[in-house]
């Protein structure tokens, strides 16, 4: 399921059904992030975006480390089936 986001509206994007928690797109049963956004003191409210960003920056890097992982265990595979006679059409990956 792929979540949807208007760049120009954040918290609207954020706060739509189609993002994760329930339906109304409520993460802890009080209102919607808009308007719990909206109430945050604005020095607040930059604070938790930066650590939304830290925190998703090092999910990322982790996410590419676990890529770089299986890509190097496909090569040994591929190296050693190589070995072993079998051809590999390198146009299919």
């Amino acid at each position: 399921m792929a979540i949807k986001l208007n760049g120009d509206d954040l918290e609207k994007a954020l706060s739509s059904g189609d993002a994760v928690g329930d339906k109304k797109g409520n993460e802890g049963g009080e209102g919607s992030g808009e308007n719990q956004m909206s109430d945050m003191p604005k020095e607040e409210e930059i604070g938790f975006h930066k650590g939304s960003l830290n925190t998703l920056a090092a999910e990322r890097n982790e996410l590419i480390k676990m890529v770089a992982n299986v890509e190097g265990i496909m090569q040994a595979h591929l190296k050693r089936l190589e070995e072993l006679g079998v051809k590999i059409d390198k146009e299919g990956k």
